[in-house]
């Protein structure tokens, strides 16, 4: 009984170190698909701006990021303090209001935003205007947030991704 015991409360402790995941749903804001209107809501909660998830239902890059980072409770907590954020289908026929108020479908405001791979996460201010964007999947958690501190903290005014994450290693 001792035995069985000890073999529980050991594998209680092991897996505390874990990092807790949730339902990747929790990662993006419900969409009712008028941008124009989210960006006044975004305004109102404090918000940076908007972030756009485009992908593809077929992309394995796009369940890569939702199966292993995007579930995270840490990515999720933080990206959702500093911003709504939104799926759009690259090929999604549903319709929505663009930034600007103008009626289109995921369809073609995507391709406006020439997103042709899958996935890219746009980063939009609070006048709809592109702050920034990443293409693919990142390489881990660490690396998705240290794109998040990179858009929060005004850093992409002042250099590339890339060049950030090269300084933020040493």
């Amino acid at each position: 009984m001792l035995k069985k015991f000890l073999v529980i409360l050991l594998l209680l402790f092991a897996g505390s170190g874990m990092a807790e995941t949730r339902d990747v749903q929790g990662f993006f804001d419900q969409n009712l698909g008028d941008f124009k209107t989210e960006l006044a809501t975004a305004r109102k909660e404090g918000k940076i701006g908007i972030l756009l998830m485009y992908e593809l239902e077929d992309c394995p890059f796009c369940h890569r990021m939702k199966g292993t980072i995007l579930n995270q409770s840490e990515v999720q907590d933080y990206y959702r303090k500093h911003f709504i954020i939104f799926s759009v289908d690259i090929n999604g026929d549903n319709p929505l209001v663009d930034f600007s108020g103008k009626e289109t479908t995921e369809k073609k405001f995507a391709a406006e935003q020439r997103v042709r791979a899958t996935p890219v996460f746009g980063f939009y201010d609070l006048d709809g205007k592109p702050m920034t964007r990443y293409t693919g999947a990142s390489k881990d958690e660490k690396e998705f947030m240290l794109l998040g501190r990179y858009v929060a903290e005004g850093i992409w005014k002042t250099m590339p991704f890339a060049k950030y994450k090269q300084q933020a290693a040493k």
